[in-house]
C-alpha cells in the first residue's frame, strides 16, 4: 500500500498540468492548472498566486500580473499583452506573440517555444519576462 501511495504521490503535482516546450519540440517545464511551473525534471521554479503574485521556488514574491499587464516588485509595469496575443515590453517594442494554438513567437517572427492550454500572461512571464530562470 506504501509503494502505491509514493507512486501516485509521484504524478500528483503534475495532474493537468501543461507542457511547456522549445523551439525544437523539447520539453522544458510544465504549468499546472493552479499555476505551479516545474522544470523537466518536476522540481518546482515558482508559482503563479491566484491574486496575480508571481513567486519564486523560495515563495518570495518576483513580480506581479494585474490583468494582462506585468510588474516588477518595484510595481513598474515592465511588459503587457494586447488581446491579438501580441506581447510588448514596458516601453511597447514588441517582444513577441502568442498565438491562439499556443505557438509563442519572437519579435523576428521565429519560433521560440509552445504552450498549448497555459494562459497567455503565464506564458509571457515564463518566455519573455524570464520570471522563472
Amino acid at each position: 500500500m506504501a509503494l502505491l501511495m509514493a507512486f501516485v504521490a509521484g504524478f500528483t503535482p503534475n495532474a493537468g498540468a501543461q507542457t511547456i516546450r522549445d523551439a525544437n519540440h523539447h520539453n522544458i517545464g510544465r504549468i499546472s492548472p493552479n499555476g505551479t511551473v516545474r522544470d523537466n525534471d518536476s522540481r518546482p521554479m515558482g508559482f503563479f498566486d491566484r491574486d496575480g503574485v508571481i513567486r519564486n521556488k523560495d515563495n518570495k514574491q518576483i513580480g506581479l500580473i494585474k490583468g494582462l499587464q506585468i510588474y516588477n516588485n518595484n510595481n513598474e509595469r515592465i511588459g503587457y499583452i494586447l488581446n491579438d496575443g501580441t506581447v510588448r515590453d514596458g516601453e511597447s517594442h514588441i517582444l513577441g506573440n502568442i498565438d491562439k494554438s499556443g505557438k509563442i513567437y519572437d519579435a523576428d517572427k521565429k519560433i521560440i517555444g509552445y504552450a498549448q492550454s497555459v494562459r497567455y500572461e503565464w506564458i509571457a512571464c515564463y518566455f519573455f519576462f524570464h520570471f522563472f530562470d
